[in-house]
């Protein structure tokens, strides 16, 4: 299995709006997802934020320092292993890849009002594309999620 890359480039949101989201549409297709977080802190709030996401709904997840994170069916961590069996990689915040086989889709998430972030997607696009990967880039406008490449 070919993992499929794709970019969404936050222009409008925060990662914290549009996370909960692309979550919540991979539990809905059965998956699993790991979400991969280069900060400790921003692992905290993203945890906050899963708990909190609706006034009437929260996603369930877990950490990967806590124990029974192969049953979580959201994973957050700073490593690259994959304990809960994912099929969806969410990086964020730059995090490093690391080994992305047995992935069905990794989704990078970036902020596109960043220029660092936006330096670095440019650059992982670059050495993905050169490898042959399967790429897809998604760019936010006034009526949501359009497909750019």
């Amino acid at each position: 299995m070919s993992t499929e890359f794709w970019f969404y480039h936050l222009e409008r949101s925060s990662l914290d709006q549009v996370l909960p989201e692309l979550l919540d549409r991979t539990l809905k297709r059965g998956w699993r997802a790991l979400v991969k977080v280069a900060d400790a802190h921003r692992l905290e709030d993203i945890d906050e934020r899963l708990w909190t996401w609706r006034d009437d709904s929260f996603l369930a997840h877990g950490r990967a320092d806590e124990p029974h994170a192969e049953r979580q069916p959201i994973l957050l961590t700073g490593k690259s292993e994959n304990p809960n069996g994912a099929q969806a990689l969410f990086i964020v915040d730059g995090s490093e890849l690391g080994d992305t086989e047995g992935y069905a889709r990794c989704f990078i998430i970036f902020d596109g009002r960043d220029e660092t972030a936006l330096h670095g997607a440019r650059e992982r696009w670059r050495v993905l594309k050169g490898q042959g990967a399967d790429l897809a880039y998604w760019k936010q406008t006034d009526e949501g999620w359009q497909k750019a490449a």
